[in-house]
Parts: structure tokens; sequence; C-alpha cells
């Protein structure tokens, strides 16, 4: 997002956390909330341009939001999506990609208040590695063709009562309504997002064996001093890497043994 739209959704999300941090709002319900708002903009283009139209005022699209909505969903979901519509957008499809990122924020923010996002990131990434190992499963889950009540069931099969009941809506929702991005995407901006909740980056390490519990812990702390912020790893077994570990940040690729690169870390901090 660019110039007005980034600066719409940097006042939604302030306003989402008001709500979520008080006792006014159960972020789970708003966040199944939202989602039905997402794909309701996103099926009736007209009525995003709407409501996205800069030559209109401000309150009147608030007011055209807060009917069409008022008995559909919740008041705070209304007052969020009012606020959101009373804001500049660049582009109309710019408030739907918002009212996503509402929706699973708030489903990872009940996640966090439950004790259970670590679980959730880990699940989240997991499955994403399910899914890359596994053509006829990526097939079955990207099929155009099929429904999304039959995806849906599908992923009941597989998470349901395996994944914390958050992880299990957040893939559901990215599977049946992708919206036009692979599912490999949808499920890296998943895991950012999870990240940012604790404004901590994630770390994908790849290592011929597990690592051992004091490893990880070494590995994370000298990540985040290179890094400057917490580090979140996420592990996986390749016995391809030989004699090591390979480490991804953003963009970033480190390969080389973990005594080598937490040696290397503690260089760059004396530097």
């Amino acid at each position: 997002m660019h110039g007005a739209s980034r600066e719409a959704l940097a006042a939604a999300r302030e306003r989402l956390n008001a709500l979520t941090d008080s006792t006014s709002a159960d972020a789970a319900t708003l966040a199944g909330e939202l989602a039905a708002v997402t794909a309701l903009l996103h099926r009736e283009v007209s009525l995003r341009r709407v409501l996205t139209d800069p030559a209109q005022a401000g309150e009147a699209k608030a007011e055209l939001a807060q009917r069409l909505l008022g008995t559909q969903v919740s008041g705070p979901a209304v007052d969020l999506v009012a606020g959101m519509v009373r804001s500049r957008w660049s582009q109309s499809r710019d408030l739907v990609d918002a009212l996503e990122e509402l929706a699973n924020t708030a489903d990872l923010t009940a996640a966090q208040k439950a004790g259970r996002l670590d679980d959730v990131e880990d699940e989240l990434f997991r499955f994403g590695r399910i899914v890359s190992s596994n053509t006829e499963l990526r097939a079955a889950l990207t099929n155009r063709s099929a429904s999304a009540s039959a995806k849906g069931e599908l992923l009941r099969s597989l998470l349901g009562n395996r994944a914390d009941a958050s992880t299990e809506r957040l893939v559901t929702r990215l599977v049946t309504a992708p919206r036009g991005r692979s599912l490999e995407t949808g499920l890296e901006s998943l895991s950012k997002l999870a990240a940012d909740r604790r404004d901590r980056m994630v770390a994908v390490v790849t290592s011929a064996v597990p690592l051992s519990d004091t490893q990880k812990q070494r590995l994370g702390a000298a990540l985040a001093k290179v890094y400057g912020r917490p580090m979140h790893l996420n592990l996986d077994v390749d016995p391809e890497v030989v004699g090591g570990v390979r480490v991804q940040v953003g963009d970033e690729v480190i390969n080389g043994s973990i005594a080598d690169r937490l040696e290397e870390a503690g260089r760059r901090m004396a530097s």
C-alpha cells in the first residue's frame, strides 16, 4: 500500500488494538465479523467503490456502512469499519486488503491472549512445510474448481483437534478465499503478522538434525542481538544440510555451522 492507504491502515490497526486490548470486544468474534465484511466487499465491487470514493464525504460513507452492517455484525466491528471508510484510500482494493489483515490480526490476538501465539506460529510454519512437500494436497487445496465447502472439509480433517482454533480459522480463510494469492504467499503473510504481534522477526532454521534446546537458545539470542529484535525460530530438518544449518531471515540467507555462525554473530556485535 502507498500514500493515503498506508496511513488509513495504520490508523485502523491502532483502533483494532484499542478494541482488543479492552474487554468490550472478543478478538475471535471480531475476527470472524471482519472476515465476513472482507468477503462482502471483495464480492460487491460497486459497494467497495462507493465506500472508498474520495468525492464522497467521509461521514456519509460511515453512515452507509453503519446502515448496511448494523444488523449483521457487532457494534465494535461496525465502528471499526465505519472509521475505516471515513479514511481516504488510494485504491478501493486497499480497503479489502486492510480488512483482511485486521481479521487475521484479531485472530492472532485471540491466540496471544490465550497464551497460544507461539503454537499458532509453529502450526502455520509446519502446515506450510506439509503443503510444499505434498503436491497432491497442494493441488487439492488450490483447485479452483473445488468448492469452498469441500476445501473447508478437507482442512477440518487435517487440522481439526490437531491445531489451535485460530490456526484452523486462519488457514481456512486463506484456502477458501485466496483472493488471487498463492497459498505459499498467504502463509508467509500470516507468519509475518504472527511475528509482528510481538514485534519480533522470524528466522527459518534448517538443520541436518534437530537442534538441542541449548543450541536453539544460543542461536535465537545471537540472531536477536545481530538484528536488534526478538527472533522467533521456525525449525525444519533436512538431512542434506550436512554439518550445519541454513538460516533465512527475510531475504537474507546465512549458511554455515552453528558454532561458526554464533562466533560471527559475536564478532559483528563487537564491531
